[in-house]
């Protein structure tokens, strides 16, 4: 077969961005993140975008393995599977990827994270590729970003006091983005499941967070909560008995506290009730899962939305009684009533925050030169 020959309408060029590169282009630059987080949930508010899924809000497609197999396959253990989040985003963005990563808990033994992450920007509208990006960190900020955005909006302005379950990846860039947007944060509670973890949380704390002078140590959740401004959960755990998930007592909280979730969670009955102002992401992606998984979602998905899911299903909580993050961003809905009102927000994350990001960090590499370029042909052999 003859190949095509060259001319600037056919030749396609895309741009490869190494984790070093994503660095350089402004990855881990949470303040400017959660700014562009601000403008992706005005965007979801306003309908301007589409994920997967029959109701195009699917937080993605997951491939995992079964309890058994005549075959050599991977055992079926927690977080073991490949996933694809494919999602497009309007406004001034108007992009289209996908995020694709690979997840084996064994791979900390190795030295290296859980997931491994890509990402692959595309043409709105030719399809060609843009950027295939590292997208550990692309990932991790996005994630701190949204809490980011939930304390802009629904945290009180003289929060001091932050209270963590889980200092790992998720508390850290979910930390920064509290501070960024919190200015009088100055003490941090962590509960962990080791000294490891805390030692190098608080290390990581010291070094990255000068802002932030007191660091404690406590050994439940119970103290991490109590007399805290803000809250969050950034475990990882078994699903199945919510019962056994980490849970949030409401005679621990302090009024006018914000509890930012993006991990797993539960609340008690008192938690449940409506004046405490209950707030999600995307309510739709919340649907797509009960859609795909049944009731009680909870058991299946851990996140705290997926309880307020089965609390409407139930009868204990009426559908206006869960107000979404991007109608607070529109100003569509109002988030915190009052000083005192205690607001939690279920964070699950999705793939058009990865696109925002993406498309930013992808911008501004082209901008300074960043990256490597790369064919994907002179011109297509088969049109």
């Amino acid at each position: 077969m003859s190949l095509p020959t060259s001319t600037p309408e056919t030749r396609i060029d895309f741009l490869y961005l190494s984790e070093e590169d994503m660095v350089a282009a402004g990855v881990t630059d949470v303040a400017a993140c959660v700014d562009a987080m601000e403008e992706t949930f005005a965007l979801l508010h306003a309908g301007d975008y589409r994920m997967g899924g029959p109701n195009a809000n699917s937080h993605g497609v997951a491939l995992s393995f079964p309890d058994e197999s005549a075959f050599p396959m991977p055992a079926n253990t927690p977080d073991r599977r490949f996933m694809a989040m494919p999602a497009y985003l309007g406004g001034a963005f108007g992009t289209t990827g996908v995020k694709w990563y690979g997840s084996n808990p064994e791979n900390r033994t190795r030295g290296l994270p859980r997931s491994i992450l890509m990402f692959m920007l595309n043409s709105t509208e030719t399809g060609q590729p843009l950027a295939l990006m590292s997208a550990n960190l692309l990932s991790a900020y996005r994630t701190g970003a949204v809490p980011g955005l939930g304390a802009r909006f629904l945290a009180r302005p003289d929060a001091r006091t932050v209270g963590i379950v889980g200092p790992g990846v998720m508390a850290r860039t979910s930390l920064a983005a509290f501070v960024a947007e919190c200015p009088k944060v100055d003490t941090v509670k962590i509960k962990g499941r080791g000294r490891a973890s805390m030692e190098s949380f608080a290390a990581w704390v010291a070094e990255d967070l000068p802002q932030v002078t007191t660091v404690v140590e406590v050994d439940s959740i119970e103290e991490a909560v109590r007399e805290s401004d803000i809250v969050t959960f950034c475990t990882s755990n078994v699903r199945g008995d919510p019962a056994r998930y980490p849970t949030v007592v409401r005679d621990w909280v302090k009024p006018g506290a914000f509890l930012s979730m993006p991990g797993v969670c539960n609340i008690d009955a008192g938690m449940q009730r409506p004046e405490v102002r209950k707030v999600v992401d995307n309510a739709k992606m919340y649907q797509a899962w009960a859609d795909d998984v049944g009731y009680p979602v909870h058991r299946k998905v851990t996140l705290l939305g997926s309880k307020f899911m089965d609390m409407i299903h139930d009868g204990l909580m009426a559908p206006a009684d869960l107000i979404d993050l991007g109608a607070v961003v529109a100003s569509a809905a109002v988030g915190r009533r009052d000083d005192d009102e205690i607001v939690i927000l279920s964070v699950g994350g999705m793939p058009v925050e990865d696109v925002a990001w993406g498309t930013t960090v992808y911008r501004h590499a082209l901008e300074r030169g960043i990256g490597t370029s790369l064919p994907l042909w002179e011109g297509p052999a088969l049109v």
